[in-house]
């Protein structure tokens, strides 16, 4: 695929830029724990069905929809402290995590690949967390656009670019999720389904309905 073309290029970060699927599930698994093991299997289920959405969003949903459900007895237990609560147990568990785990092979070369491109995250992870962890690996140089993340949702994100002129066409998102070809969709962005970390079990259906183009992994597109 000819990247020469984009003006921006735009890239989702778990499952894109870091190996970090596995450890955000785990860290929604853990937060939800004291809410017994039935709430956190949901909670789990719901994160995974709705890859690339904020852990805001999802915690929200977790303590109006999931908790009732399976945890009642603790409804009159749950106080307006309840969300933090969530929200810092979970981020205490992903940010060693997210030190650790594997970063994309190619990021440099693909880089040198696009030097007429603008790059930016657009993620569902915590904003200044994802700055703090990408200054701390020494990626952030390569993301001249910028790094963002939730609260605000990718609809946000990239409709608040486009107005501020930050991303310009034609430009490209690089995703692992339905989320992700959705916001990028909505948006105008081309998109690319990269499959090699996802938990989207049913991906190739996503890909083969829409008509995507898909990469394994992102130095694949190094080559093609």
């Amino acid at each position: 695929m000819n990247l020469d073309s984009y003006a921006t290029i735009v890239f989702d970060c778990d499952g894109v830029i870091l190996d970090s699927n596995r450890v955000k599930t785990e860290a929604f698994r853990i937060a939800a724990m004291p809410y017994g093991e039935a709430a956190a299997a949901a909670l789990v289920k719901h994160h995974i069905s709705n890859g690339g959405v904020s852990r805001y969003v999802k915690f929200a949903y977790f303590l109006e929809t999931i908790v009732p459900k399976h945890a009642p007895h603790l409804i009159p237990e749950i106080e307006v402290t309840a969300l933090e609560q969530l929200l810092s147990s979970y981020a205490q568990t992903v940010r060693s995590e997210l030190m650790n785990c594997r970063v994309a092979e190619g990021l440099d070369e693909l880089r040198a690949a696009t030097p007429s491109a603008r790059w930016l995250i657009a993620s569902g992870g915590d904003q200044s967390e994802l700055r703090d962890i990408f200054n701390a690996r020494g990626l952030s140089s390569l993301f001249d656009g910028g790094i963002m993340g939730s609260p605000d949702t990718k609809e946000v994100i990239l409709r608040r670019e486009i107005e501020l002129g930050n991303i310009i066409f034609p430009a490209l998102f690089l995703g692992d999720s339905r989320y992700d070809h959705q916001a990028a969709t909505n948006s105008g962005l081309d998109f690319i389904f990269v499959s090699g970390w996802t938990e989207l079990k049913g991906w190739p259906e996503l890909v083969e309905r829409n008509n995507l183009f898909h990469v394994r992994r992102l130095c694949d597109l190094c080559s093609t």
